[in-house]
């Protein structure tokens, strides 16, 4: 007897709830659904509800003709969304996040978040964070939005009692006094004929300006290549800047955005790009609300024709720092890193050539054009050119950005810029570049500190992330604080980091490192590794042996 065929009388899989659908309607109102902009969708869930339910993410799938899977796999990528699955209790209206990368771990995070659980109690939720680019005020502690500087208990508890949870807007220098100065002139200048691309192209060029996000690829020529690509071609600006050590990108956007976005504009216009997306880390909330002011006022009364700029809002994910992870962050997805080749300049955002900046590259465009490229190349020390932007922490008296000639030696740097150590303190060691730039001792401190000259060392320069030790810290505990950064934001995508650096750092958690072992396994993760993460990630580990021996064994 043939049996009947029984007809399911909902969908397969979860159901969306009315009232959710009704909320998410209500909340995106006229927002286009387009798949690009599912994390731009998923923060406004999280903005207002503080939390992402399973209900909510049912029903934003829906609205943007998505799969569930495909908005949960997102969604659970980003460490700033909140995913709550059915069934589990969601978290306290109110998240306390306390930095413990290395520069704030030295100046008494962990202390932190040992107090405050107990002192704030049930209704806030404290946990730790990965570096919020504020390491000269370390340690910081961020309620909500609100960056509390030189963090202490009690200073936290009063901004939770105050309910001080958003971040101050940077007075920054804005369009109007921008424009009486002299601004956007060079970009009018561009536009009416006045400058060629060639002209401004080799300024740059003779300059020696090189990216200064850490890749350090000459500028001009990367023009050059993405102009030589078919239209149409985009340009993609990283201020993603989640280098432990490093916060230079928001020194200078806090203090004057617009020069940013003329040298933007002006690189655009060189590369011969019709749009351009800026993608902003999520902990910057101050200077995104200044740059979504300042560019409604630079659209609304331009001072030429201007390409369609769109600021995207990344979620928590150190990896995005990578350029084609960052890619597919704008694109709404997982921020995976591509395998090359093809190269972004020739297929990168949505598939077209792409020119992707970091941020303080395009910064210098104006300066330089107007002042000349000698200007920039006349600066310099030990037989080493240009301008440098360095994020300055640790152990000295005037942490900080300072921007100092291309080639100075640490010794010079903390003795002329910095006001040297703190009282009470020795200098024992310093990371040249951030958490993968390795770190010297020091006995090396007559390096200079430049592209292409710490490599001999087994160290980089990348983002000019200075971290300064004393003779009170270690090397390897220093290195073990980082290698528990790389293994948190590793994208997982290739075994070589997913599993190198959590293998990595449960070998360094030993009393006696097993050298031989670790060195094989960093060879492993440096050759095999898809992007700069895993590849870098051993670094630090390879310095302390090579430079602390004494310290792990």
């Amino acid at each position: 007897m043939k049996q009947k065929t029984r007809i399911r009388p909902t969908l397969k899989g979860r159901n969306v709830d009315p009232r959710a659908r009704e909320e998410i309607g209500a909340l995106l109102g006229d927002a286009p659904r387009r798949r690009d902009l599912l994390i731009e969708h998923l923060h406004r869930i999280q903005d207002r509800y503080a939390q992402l339910s399973a209900r909510h993410l049912a029903a934003l799938a829906e609205a943007m003709m998505l799969s569930q899977a495909e908005v949960y796999e997102v969604a659970t990528f980003y460490h700033h969304f909140d995913v709550v699955k059915e069934g589990e209790f969601p978290p306290p209206p109110l998240t306390v996040r306390v930095c413990d990368s290395l520069s704030c771990e030295m100046a008494g995070a962990r202390e932190l978040l040992q107090k405050l659980p107990d002192l704030l109690g049930r209704e806030v939720r404290v946990k730790h964070a990965p570096c919020v680019g504020r390491c000269e005020e370390a340690p910081v502690a961020v309620v909500h939005q609100n960056p509390i500087p030189n963090a202490t208990p009690e200073k936290v508890q009063a901004a939770v009692a105050a309910k001080k949870t958003q971040c101050l807007v940077p007075p920054a220098i804005n369009y109007a006094e921008y424009r009486k100065a002299g601004g956007y002139r060079l970009l009018a200048d561009c536009l009416q004929g006045k400058r060629t691309r060639e002209e401004i192209t080799k300024i740059i060029e003779d300059s020696g300006l090189r990216g200064l996000g850490g890749a350090g690829f000459p500028a001009g020529r990367k023009w050059k290549l993405v102009a030589a690509e078919p239209e149409p071609r985009v340009m993609a600006v990283n201020i993603d800047e989640g280098e432990p050590g490093t916060f230079k990108d928001r020194y200078f956007l806090e203090r004057d955005p617009h020069r940013f976005l003329e040298g933007m504009l002006v690189a655009a216009w060189c590369a011969g790009v019709g749009a351009i997306w800026i993608y902003l880390r999520d902990e910057y909330a101050g200077v995104r609300a200044l740059l979504e002011r300042e560019l409604i006022l630079l659209k609304e009364n331009p001072p030429c024709a201007l390409p369609p700029i769109e600021l995207r809002r990344g979620a928590g994910a150190y990896i995005c720092g990578e350029e084609s992870a960052m890619i597919e962050s704008i694109e709404g997805k997982r921020g995976m890193p591509r395998l090359r080749p093809p190269y972004v300049a020739q297929v990168g955002l949505w598939n077209y050539p792409t020119l992707e900046h970091n941020m303080e590259t395009v910064y210098w465009v104006r300066e330089i054009v107007e002042k000349g490229a000698q200007w920039f190349s006349g600066h310099g020390r030990h037989g080493r050119k240009g301008l440098r932007s360095f994020s300055v922490s640790g152990r000295v008296k005037n942490p900080g950005v300072h921007v100092a000639p291309a080639g100075i030696t640490v010794q010079e740097l903390i003795d002329e810029y910095c006001g040297g150590m703190l009282d009470g303190h020795e200098f024992y060691g310093y990371l040249p570049g951030g958490a993968s730039g390795g770190i010297l001792p020091a006995a090396k401190a007559d390096i200079p500190l430049d592209f292409d000259t710490l490599q001999p060392h087994g160290c980089f320069i990348g983002s000019a992330a200075v971290v300064i030790l004393s003779h009170q810290d270690q090397a390897s505990v220093a290195a073990r604080n980082l290698m528990k950064f790389f293994k948190e934001e590793s994208c997982g995508q290739c075994t070589p980091c997913r599993v190198g650096t959590a293998k990595a750092l449960t070998l360094m958690e030993q009393g006696i490192w097993n050298q031989p072992l670790l060195k094989e396994l960093s060879q492993a993760m440096m050759d095999a590794s898809i992007c700069g993460l895993g590849q870098a990630a051993p670094n630090p580990a390879l310095s302390v042996m090579k430079y602390f021996p004494h310290e792990v064994q």
